[in-house]
């Protein structure tokens, strides 16, 4: 087959990294185009100096017509708002979208704009993605025009708590989350809260109570489980570079066998998540696209427990697996 001619648009943050670094090595893509509105004029790899020897492309200013034309698919590394008006110009110029963003995660435009305090720019869309997670919405995904790329904080609940809500097997009214996050999860953005003195050899929570990925959870679990849910979602900053490990407590009857033969029965023909008698550590997945997951009964609770890289299934893995679902490839394909 022919060569996919992917555009990066917001070159210069660490999933655009990753997602460089992934495609170098991706047998039927390549980047054609990368952009950044501070950064024009260099080279990609004078931005990423990883990339050094490996990659000649020049970062240029936002040209939505430019970059449809010379591009099959796009993937839109930008923030919420700012992302969907690009994603907007870019559909609207013929060409497909990956979107890294919030804008087009959830279901419930009232919701999107409550949780994120801006009037969404293109609210006729919302409801109307598909949300990038094949191993739920590959049908979906294959013929979209945008994919909604999932959070990474989500991604590491979602995949645990779903398939257990939609077989009846756990409580939907008292779940807790507990998510510990590596500085990559922040952005490459110089804030104080993830200065090196600010993280090295301490571990905050942050965000408690107001952090957006919680509704995006409880958004498509209930979409994949068919039932509305009630979680505590509380995120964790780590003095690590990249992963998450999610720590979740629900409540059931069930033994930790029933609640591990469902995630395998579930995810059987899944290229990368995997079910496993161990308990999951970041560095187990570090670097991947894949994710571990097990489960331990106490008492009248289950702890389900589950590891990704954020950067990789998290973000720019994820947004790889999608490419390869869009242009009918095998799901593993480049994330070897």
């Amino acid at each position: 087959m022919s060569q996919i001619r992917v555009g990066i648009v917001g070159a210069t943050g660490y999933t655009a990294l990753e997602l460089a670094r992934l495609l170098i090595q991706h047998p039927h893509a390549t980047v054609v185009a990368a952009t950044s509105r501070g950064d024009s004029g260099k080279q990609l790899a004078e931005v990423h100096p990883s990339l050094a020897g490996r990659i000649d492309l020049e970062i240029t200013q936002l040209d939505a017509k430019r970059l449809a034309g010379e591009c099959d698919v796009v993937m839109c590394c930008l923030p919420h708002g700012a992302s969907a008006q690009t994603v907007r110009q870019l559909i609207e110029c013929g060409t497909r979208v990956i979107d890294f963003s919030a804008d087009f995660r959830l279901s419930s435009l009232e919701v999107y704009e409550s949780w994120y305090s801006v009037k969404h720019p293109w609210p006729e869309r919302v409801g109307s993605v598909a949300y990038g997670m094949p191993e739920f919405f590959a049908d979906a995904i294959q013929n979209a025009d945008i994919v909604a790329n999932p959070g990474c904080y989500p991604t590491s609940a979602i995949l645990p708590i779903a398939p257990l809500i939609e077989a009846g097997l756990i409580e939907s009214s008292d779940i807790i989350i507990d998510s510990k996050s590596g500085v990559s999860g922040a952005g490459r953005s110089a804030k104080v809260a993830t200065l090196f003195c600010e993280t090295n050899e301490s571990i905050a929570a942050y965000a408690v109570g107001s952090h957006r990925h919680q509704p995006e959870i409880d958004d498509l679990v209930q979409r994949i489980g068919g039932k509305e849910i009630a979680s505590l979602f509380t995120p964790h900053l780590t003095p690590m570079d990249r992963g998450i490990l999610s720590t979740i407590y629900v409540r059931t009857e069930e033994d930790e066998s029933t609640l591990m033969d469902c995630w395998k029965d579930k995810y059987k023909n899944s290229a990368f998540v995997r079910a496993v008698d161990h308990l999951p550590a970041t560095k187990h997945v570090s670097g991947t696209n894949h994710v571990q997951m097990t489960a331990r009964k106490m008492d009248s609770r289950a702890i389900l427990v589950c590891a990704i890289d954020n950067l990789a299934k998290g973000a720019s893995g994820a947004a790889i697996q999608n490419l390869n679902v869009m242009f009918n490839l095998p799901e593993i394909t480049g994330l070897a």
